[in-house]
């Protein structure tokens, strides 16, 4: 009884820690973790670009932030968005079982082609930051 109660514990805790590893995995996919020089850490979330050679479309996944939180900034390498999202409110006594949207500090500096940009459009939609920069004429 003994030997098939210590197997049972054991099968318990191994798939609990493959849980939390997938877990974290998927996480760190989807949201890496950037440690900036003398500064908090921040989620460094997913963005996708597309363009038409003289315009670029930006989208970057920033879930639950509030468009009066976001920062955009034009830097002379690229782009650089920052924003605070808060955890949500949830009751006392409640337990978390699964976390695995990132809260926080999230900070994404995005390279762009040669050439000097503008921002025309900005705009947060359904968790994601829509933004368009026209390539300035030389």
């Amino acid at each position: 009884m003994r030997v098939e109660s210590y197997r049972r514990k054991t099968w318990m805790w191994a798939e609990a820690c493959a849980l939390l590893e997938q877990a974290e995995r998927k996480q760190r996919h989807f949201f890496e973790l950037v440690s900036l020089p003398a500064a908090l850490p921040a989620w460094e979330p997913p963005a996708d670009i597309f363009t038409d050679g003289t315009q670029l479309d930006v989208v970057v996944a920033l879930p639950g932030a509030r468009a009066e939180d976001v920062r955009v900034q034009i830097t002379a390498s690229g782009l650089q968005i920052d924003t605070q999202v808060a955890p949500p409110a949830i009751a006392i006594g409640m337990q978390v079982v699964r976390f695995e949207i990132p809260y926080g500090r999230m900070r994404r500096s995005i390279d762009l082609p040669p050439g000097r940009y503008s921002l025309v459009e900005r705009r947060l939609e359904r968790g994601y930051l829509h933004l368009r920069l026209t390539r300035e004429a030389v």
